[in-house]
């Protein structure tokens, strides 16, 4: 466990379980402490529940209901200085330019590569 990462509050919103499961197990592993939403609208209230010690959201781009472009925009107007990193199945250069000027942290291609994961979020945290 990576000293460094306790108390850094990771939110991941992502509407697969699975997905949810992994990456709690990862980042707990990698000492980061986890909250999860299955949806944007659950993130956003758990965002604004949590906000002082959120320190990144990882963020599914296509979920049914609120996808992740509008829970990003919406997490955006409670803090502008979120830091967000969006994921999908997507390619990157499909997905970017939606978000130009959104001030996103990062992006991480699913499936997710455990070392990639870890590395990503530590340098944004």
């Amino acid at each position: 466990m990576t000293l460094k990462n306790k108390n850094h509050l990771v939110l991941v919103i992502d509407d697969e379980e699975a997905v949810r499961e992994a990456v709690t197990d990862i980042l707990e592993f990698a000492g980061f402490s986890v909250i999860t939403a299955v949806d944007g609208e659950k993130g956003i209230e758990l965002f604004k529940a949590h906000q002082q010690e959120v320190d990144l959201v990882l963020l599914d781009l296509s979920m049914p209901g609120l996808n992740g472009a509008d829970t990003c925009r919406e997490i955006r107007n409670i803090d502008p200085d979120a830091k967000i990193i969006l994921s999908s199945g997507y390619d990157e250069a499909l997905v970017s330019g939606q978000f130009v000027g959104q001030g996103l942290a990062g992006f991480l291609q699913k499936p997710y590569n455990m070392p990639l994961l870890v590395q990503k979020i530590q340098e944004y945290i």
